[in-house]
């Protein structure tokens, strides 16, 4: 793993949605879940962008969860990271699907189907993002910054009557 900079800043995230339709309040699951991307999410209160799009209803509940538990959370833009994994002879970007912030920790947070929890691909990442957050611990660690922790939550294991503590007591590796 290679560290080229420490900071960027928060990169802008673009969407494209109807201006008849304003953004679905979080809070509430969509009549139609097949195809979560389409709907555009907002209401928000810690969340650093002001909308936010949901590949799953999954991460609609993990936004619930951050909401009332996180201080700060968000979804990173492509590019935020830059954190690239080894998949043949390719090195593709890993984009982490959550990054929460509580009093005394840092969270990259990743929902994945259970069924694809052994894969090849995901654990690769899972390998690179824990090694990341390694890193990003120890360098905090000499300013007195909080640690990282990276969680790989089951989808079935997230619920909205769920705490982040609870999920990463389970799945904090």
């Amino acid at each position: 793993m290679k560290v080229s900079k420490g900071f960027t800043e928060l990169k802008q995230s673009a969407y494209t949605s109807s201006v008849q339709e304003p953004p679905a309040d979080y809070r509430v699951a969509p009549a139609d879940k097949s195809n979560m991307a389409r709907y555009l999410f907002g209401n928000f209160q810690r969340c650093l962008y002001p909308v936010q799009k949901f590949d799953s209803d999954t991460e609609r509940k993990l936004a619930v969860i951050l909401e009332r538990d996180a201080i700060r959370w968000f979804k990173p833009a492509k590019g935020q990271f830059q954190i690239y994994y080894k998949s043949g002879a390719d090195h593709p970007e890993y984009q982490p699907d959550f990054v929460a912030e509580t009093a005394d920790m840092i969270y990259m947070l990743e929902p994945k189907m259970r069924k694809e929890l052994d894969d090849p691909i995901v654990i690769a990442k899972k390998e690179v993002a824990i090694k990341w957050c390694v890193n990003a611990s120890d360098h905090a660690s000499t300013y007195g910054g909080k640690p990282w922790r990276y969680l790989l939550i089951p989808h079935d294991e997230i619920a909205e009557n769920r705490t982040l503590t609870g999920l990463a007591a389970r799945f904090g590796g």
